[in-house]
């Protein structure tokens, strides 16, 4: 019989180093279960093949999750499959125990270190995968299980100490926890899943960060915890909270199955998409209006459209520096997408992807946004304006969206100055862009497949400055027409756009 799968023999490292230093896209899932780093090194799709200390503890990373779903995939299989799943399992075993009690020594002195892996958030990853195989072949490593679940509470125990209880690491060391030990302490202890929940989230369901990745990582971790306690009883309360996570992604995915990557995260993933496949999230029924107070987001759902207006508080650490920006998505097209980000082992292209400059927001001076939150002005049946004053010294900004009946979209973007600066509104499109302008001054936008735009200006003349820029983070390398429509020495500005569904003719 051939193996189920070759366990790595190194400790995993940080898989955020899986990265082209030269191109900023992810590297090629090669090899995972051959217990081989690629020979000459980790392909990139753009024809480099990279091997250094840190990709190659990042492919190990990758390694060990892809044999873990290997086993657990064999656990449930046949009897030669569940025997080659206990072997391994024993293999893991001996290997956890070689390793002590003493945390990763390669790990960056940020990190929650742990020991197979540098992150304890990778370890309590691989563990609940493993826990959930142990457990569906009886448990054949106890050894190994308990000592993943103490590594998992020691980690926790670190976070609750730190005032850190509602990261997201807590919910997949609980997980780890409880896949590992199917004790309900895990669940309704006193910093377990139940109490989690509501630390982690807000009432309006999004997860503290906001970012559409952490949201859909964290509401993983719930359910396989949960999962792995047969018989528990979970809270109405707590239940309530986690179906409000739920609906969150679903009205947020589109019809076509787009799901925004709002804030940090990847703007496109394999392995997110096998993530995503566990929620089986569907679209739900929408309203025209959607409103996420606390969070701070609006969406906007008609005529084959959907806006979606960021008004909540930026920065941070997985935070970007959007406030007030406008995103475009048709059925199954991303016309003006949250752009994601790269794997953060790439320095410079997170730091432009987290930047003003990559979204379709607006800019002073061609400066950064400071960390900052905007508020919401007023929402109705079709209608909704938020307004930011502290992303700029002396800078208000307001931006007021509404929903016709026949499907257009109206935008309109005032921005205020203290004193005279070069105020600019950015499109970033996600798609190939034609830009036209009459001699009126009225500027006319084809983005492909199906959405057209007439953009005009008041207050202070304003022109469209188009020039080839970066696409989405899964590839930076992809090149888009980006747009600053720029007023100089302007103290006020107001851009006006409408958007609608149809076929553009630039004749």
């Amino acid at each position: 019989m051939s193996p189920v799968a070759v366990l790595p023999a190194e400790r995993g490292g940080w898989w955020h180093h899986y990265v082209c230093p030269a191109h900023g896209v992810e590297l090629e899932h090669v090899g995972l279960l051959t217990g081989e780093f690629p020979s000459g090194g980790a392909p990139c799709a753009h024809g480099c093949r990279v091997d250094t200390a840190d990709v190659r503890g990042a492919w190990t990373v990758l390694a060990h999750q892809a044999c873990a779903r290997a086993i657990l995939a064999a656990a449930g299989g046949s009897p030669d499959e569940r025997a080659a799943a206990t072997a391994l399992l024993r293999e893991y075993a001996d290997r956890y125990a070689a390793l002590g009690t003493a945390a990763h020594n390669g790990a960056a002195g940020w990190m929650l270190r742990g020991r197979l892996f540098q992150q304890a958030l990778t370890e309590a990853i691989w563990a609940v995968t493993i826990g959930r195989a142990a457990r569906l072949l009886g448990d054949p490593v106890p050894e190994l299980t308990a000592g993943l679940a103490e590594a998992a509470r020691v980690a926790r125990d670190t976070l609750v100490a730190e005032g850190r209880f509602r990261s997201n690491y807590t919910a997949w060391l609980d997980a780890a926890g409880a896949a590992c030990t199917g004790k309900p302490e895990w669940l309704d202890g006193p910093h377990g899943i139940f109490a989690h929940v509501f630390a982690a989230t807000h009432a309006d369901g999004w997860e503290w960060e906001a970012s559409t990745y952490y949201h859909s990582f964290v509401l993983r971790a719930y359910r396989h915890a949960i999962a792995a306690v047969p018989g528990v009883k979970v809270p109405a309360t707590v239940r309530g909270r986690i179906d409000t996570m739920v609906d969150v992604l679903r009205v947020l995915v589109t019809p076509g199955g787009l799901l925004p990557s709002l804030h940090d995260g990847p703007y496109r993933r394999a392995e997110w998409d096998r993530e995503l496949a566990e929620l089986n999230t569907t679209p739900a029924p929408r309203r025209v209006v959607t409103v996420y107070r606390d969070a701070g987001y609006a969406i906007l759902h008609g005529g084959g459209l959907q806006a979606i207006v960021d008004y909540g508080p930026h920065g941070g650490s997985h935070g970007h520096l959007d406030t007030l920006s406008l995103y475009l998505y048709g059925d199954g097209v991303p016309w003006q997408p949250d752009p994601g980000q790269v794997p953060y082992g790439h320095a410079q292209w997170r730091l432009y992807y987290a930047s003003t400059a990559a979204h379709p927001t607006f800019s002073v001076d061609g400066l950064d946004q400071a960390e900052c939150a905007g508020e919401l002005v007023s929402v109705g049946s079709d209608e909704v304006t938020v307004a930011c004053g502290t992303a700029y010294d002396g800078v208000s900004a307001v931006r007021r969206l509404a929903l016709a009946p026949d499907g257009t979209l109206r935008d309109e973007l005032t921005v205020t100055a203290d004193r005279p600066r070069r105020i600019a509104a950015h499109l970033r499109p996600g798609v190939p862009l034609t830009v036209r302008t009459d001699p009126d001054g009225t500027v006319h936008t084809g983005w492909e497949p199906g959405l057209r735009g007439t953009h005009t200006a008041s207050g202070a003349a304003a022109r469209f400055v188009a020039r080839p820029g970066p696409g989405p983070a899964d590839d930076p390398q992809r090149t888009r027409t980006n747009v600053d429509w720029v007023a100089e020495d302007a103290t006020a500005v107001t851009f006006r756009s409408t958007y609608r569904v149809g076929t553009w003719n630039p004749s």
